[in-house]
């Protein structure tokens, strides 16, 4: 077992590839070193950390594909994982030929521009106590309690298969959430996400989210139609949404996707310029996806006009003839639900900050962030979900009064045709859970204001 805590990633796909025989095989090996700390009320609640390495082999025989398993790196366990996933695309082949059109060609990746810590320093635990401390300090300076979360994970992806592939790259990232929050329950919510921890002010996080606590009484507003301002958290979760119900390969393939039919159309505004880049360093960048395949930027939606969806190799197998993996697998072998954009990219406009989004605004809605939220009707893009930890009222193009959270129910399509303006200041945003193995994606967007948000309700906290 000493030689094989010595090896790197690649070497130990290329040992299960050479134990697993003859057939169209992948293996993927991602090991993962995170750190992770949680505090609730100004004190830390959980710490972990993290150091695992897990192997999946992909067996591909009359067209069907399976995949097995294990975090065991010895010879005895890689051999019963390939067997497992050998037996399994034999059962499916009893059936006869499947779909899947095999093992991606080697080709080799453009190397992504993303910048990472020294491993050493980016998972250094005395750093996640700075986090929380800095936190703690401002926190206290507002008279409020701070919750919320720090991680940061240094991830190292390895493919080897049997079409010749030999790929590694490593990639860093890091989250930090505050809530600040008052005695009367009142709070405001802050994030960000980056590449490196240092890259992550928890100071600056804290004091953006406290200022959203507001003594005084909360406004109401029925259902209707409201003019909003988003902020960059509420407008890259709207997107995410968008990712897996408009720009899903397999969706659009199969006639379920919000853009089927629709492609060359207008779908938003013009001011509306959405591309997926992973190569580039203001995203977390990947050099290529679960399959073996490079990644490069795809425009998906130019001048408000639907230029494109993305690929894994089954979706676009499935899409037709002419029709390639764009790079966008997300499981080896493609996920059961099909492939996603996992590097969204809204570009800006040209409003100074939210405040001059604001100003042509009479009465509105200002949006912090968004939460629980769920699709309504995939085809439409129809999501329902409140706002939280930060909503206000919007009065003669100023942001007044702290507002009680609403339930929208609307669609993310319709809220960016109806989109008059964004700011020119973008941030990377994502939801930082990592709930299986960690596998970070953020969204790199400006705030926008969009007409006629469909309020539905208030919310009952």
């Amino acid at each position: 077992m000493s030689l094989v805590t010595r090896e790197t990633p690649l070497q130990t796909a290329q040992r299960a590839l050479a134990l697993a025989g003859p057939g169209e095989v992948q293996v993927t090996v991602v090991r993962e070193r995170s750190l992770m700390s949680r505090f609730a009320r100004s004190a830390p609640t959980q710490a972990t950390a993290v150091d695992d390495t897990t192997v999946e082999i992909l067996v591909v025989r009359e067209h069907h594909a399976a995949l097995a398993g294990t975090n065991r790196l010895d010879d005895e366990a890689l051999l019963a994982t390939a067997r497992n996933a050998d037996r399994a695309a034999l059962a499916a082949a009893l059936g006869g030929a499947g779909t899947h059109p095999g093992l991606a060609e080697p080709t080799a990746p453009a190397p992504p521009r993303g910048g990472s810590d020294d491993d050493e320093a980016q998972l250094d635990p005395a750093r996640a106590g700075a986090a929380l401390r800095a936190t703690f300090a401002v926190a206290a300076e507002h008279g409020l309690e701070a919750f919320g979360a720090w991680t940061a994970g240094a991830v190292q992806t390895a493919i080897a298969s049997s079409s010749g592939a030999q790929l590694e790259e490593e990639v860093t990232d890091s989250f930090m959430k505050v809530v600040c929050r008052d005695g009367q329950g009142r709070s405001g919510y802050a994030s960000a996400t980056a590449t490196t921890a240092d890259a992550i002010d928890p100071a600056v996080l804290a004091a953006r989210a406290a200022s959203k606590v507001r003594d005084a009484p909360a406004a109401e507003l029925g259902p209707g139609s409201y003019p909003v301002v988003l902020e960059p958290e509420a407008v890259g979760l709207l997107l995410e949404f968008l990712g897996s119900l408009a720009f899903n390969g397999l969706a659009h393939a199969e006639g379920r996707g919000a853009l089927s039919g629709r492609l060359a159309t207008t779908v938003a505004a013009p001011a509306i310029d959405l591309s997926d880049m992973p190569l580039s360093a203001r995203t977390l960048p990947r050099a290529f996806d679960l399959e073996g395949v490079p990644k490069a930027s795809l425009q998906l939606i130019a001048d408000g006009i639907a230029q494109a969806v993305v690929h894994d190799l089954r979706s676009a197998a499935l899409a037709g003839a002419g029709t390639r993996s764009t790079g966008h697998a997300v499981a080896p072998g493609g996920a059961p639900d099909g492939p996603a954009p996992t590097n969204l990219v809204l570009r800006g406009g040209s409003a100074r900050d939210v405040e001059e989004l604001c100003a042509p605004i009479e009465r509105g809605i200002y949006v912090t962030r968004l939460w629980y939220v769920n699709t309504v009707r995939e085809k439409e893009t129809l999501l329902t979900g409140m706002t939280r930890e930060g909503t206000f009222l919007i009065e003669d193009g100023q942001i007044t009064r702290p507002l009680r959270d609403v339930r929208f129910t609307d669609s993310v399509l319709r809220l960016l045709a109806a989109t008059e303006a964004l700011t020119r200041e973008q941030r990377l945003v994502s939801e930082g859970e990592f709930y299986g193995r960690r596998f970070a994606y953020g969204v790199l967007c400006p705030a926008l204001r969009a007409g006629g948000f469909r309020v539905t309700g208030a919310t009952t906290t």
